[in-house]
């Protein structure tokens, strides 16, 4: 299964939005300037983001992206979700009835190369949807590199993150 670069690019946001202030907001430019990708791109998906009901956008010279929830309640799910669409990545075309000898009439239940499939797409979407933003937090506070990437990421946001009077 391949995931677009969006998906990585959305959780990585959402977990350095996680790290803001009670009234803090960051642009869409610095926060494709802390993962060097590029802001037209990133709009994008922080676009699906807003839509999906995960961050929400705070208008006007001092607005930015915020979480809309609380990291508990965002799950890895959620954003690939809100990046991919609800469609699962495997979808069957129903090629037994094509070529020069198709099975004749029409099958009344998935192959079992189908059904394979959708038992690993749930697999795959169970196992996204028990992991929060918060879990990924304590999961890097933890590690090995955790202080590292805590103080890089609070040096960012000392920079870049603005206050907001509208919260």
């Amino acid at each position: 299964m391949k995931l677009s670069d969006g998906v990585e690019q959305a959780i990585h946001c959402v977990t350095l939005l996680a790290g803001l202030s009670d009234d803090g907001v960051l642009p869409a430019a610095a926060l494709a300037e802390f993962h060097g990708v590029s802001t037209s791109y990133l709009l994008k998906h922080l676009q699906a983001l807003s839509a999906a009901g995960i961050v929400r956008t705070v208008p006007g010279p001092r607005g930015g992206y915020r979480l809309a929830r609380p990291v508990s309640d965002i799950t890895l799910l959620d954003i690939v979700l809100a990046v991919e669409g609800p469609e699962p990545a495997f979808r069957c075309n129903e090629i037994r009835q094509r070529g020069p000898n198709p099975l004749p009439g029409k099958p009344t239940r998935p192959c079992g190369i189908a059904s394979a499939m959708l038992k690993a797409e749930r697999a795959y979407r169970a196992e996204l949807k028990s992991v929060t933003i918060a879990d990924l937090a304590r999961e890097t506070s933890e590690s090995d590199r955790g202080d590292a990437i805590a103080a890089r990421g609070c040096a960012f946001l000392d920079l870049h993150e603005r206050k907001s009077p509208s919260t």
